[in-house]
């Protein structure tokens, strides 16, 4: 049996009942380093025994973290990571609040498009009662298959 990585970082030779063998195994030294240098051996070998032992992958998972956090930020740790992370959370609301009223704004426009073209096309199909002539409409705003050719030529060449 090889020892877990913590008793081989700390040199000493690894028991049966090894407290951080089951949490830092041989092939992950990096863990291990990384909890050490920001918490010290002793210290995890004490939180760890003071809690119960479901608990404790959830807790060594938790310190790595931390020590990983306060070694990239050594003044605001993970606190740092969760106000940048707030922070990026804050801005994304703004930005999803602002293209939802865009949505909105467009939804409407919409519907004012079809109502107008809607009151455009029943006055059309509407006999005129007397000599009036029927409203002018350009169907040059209209796409279809007979005027694509014609009226986007321009902008194509």
């Amino acid at each position: 049996m090889s020892p877990c990585a913590a008793c081989k970082i700390l040199r000493r030779r690894c028991v049966d009942k090894c407290v951080l063998a089951p949490y830092f195994p041989p092939t992950e030294p990096i863990k291990f380093t990384i909890a050490h240098r920001v918490f010290g051996a002793s210290n995890i070998i004490k939180f760890l025994q003071e809690i119960p032992e479901s608990q404790r992958a959830d807790a060594v998972s938790s310190m790595v973290y931390e020590a990983n956090a306060r070694i990239r930020d050594p003044v605001y740790g993970c606190a740092g990571a969760i106000c940048q992370l707030q922070k990026q959370v804050s801005e994304l609301q703004g930005q999803l609040a602002k293209a939802q009223a865009e949505l909105v704004n467009m939804q409407c426009q919409q519907a004012n498009l079809i109502a107008l073209i809607c009151m455009d096309v029943t006055h059309l199909q509407d006999p005129p009662n007397s000599q009036q002539q029927p409203p002018y409409v350009d169907t040059a705003c209209f796409l279809d298959d007979t005027t694509l050719g014609t009226t986007w030529e321009p902008l194509w060449t």
